[in-house]
């Protein structure tokens, strides 16, 4: 170290400084846009960005779901597919996927039910023709009321339940 400033490091004898950065050369008749405020630097983030630069959105860092929370959306899970069919139960599954293993469970266990169901319906339309379809649609009816209250009491003491003669298309 010379007598310079104490902590600086010395460049040796002969070293070439490093070429200053390009200044912007305005076109003739144009004014140059101004310098960055302090502070800030060039834009970060898009294409080229280092993996990881930005924390991961909101929607990723969701807290898992309490038992309570879990028990409640379960029973909606079931409940909900006898008013709209299959689409509470979806939504449900995915809205909560990863964030409590009853919800999932039970929310798979409604949306396999209300698909089969759905067959049950399509089945029962089609056979009105010969009549025995109107027993199958009443059947069926009777049957989604029926399942889906006792999977919901079920539901909301914690316990898991499974629906009598269900397709398990959805695991």
């Amino acid at each position: 170290m010379t007598a310079e400033t104490p902590g600086t490091p010395e460049e040796p004898a002969g070293a070439v400084p490093p070429p200053a950065a390009p200044q912007y050369q305005a076109p003739h008749g144009e004014v140059p846009p101004p310098p960055p405020a302090p502070g800030y630097g060039a834009p970060q983030g898009g294409y080229g960005a280092p993996q990881g630069a930005y924390p991961p959105p909101a929607y990723a860092m969701q807290p898992p779901l309490t038992d309570s929370d879990q028990r409640m959306w379960s029973v909606f899970a079931h409940i909900g597919g006898v008013f709209v069919s299959f689409i509470v139960p979806l939504v449900i599954l995915l809205v909560f996927k990863g964030r409590g293993a009853f919800v999932e469970d039970q929310a798979k266990e409604a949306l396999n039910f209300q698909i089969t169901l759905a067959i049950a319906y399509f089945v029962g339309g089609i056979l009105t023709i010969v009549l025995i379809g109107i027993l199958i649609l009443l059947a069926a009816a009777v049957c989604s009321v029926v399942f889906a209250i006792m999977a919901a009491i079920a539901s909301n003491r914690g316990e898991l339940y499974r629906y009598p003669l269900t397709l398990r298309l959805v695991k």
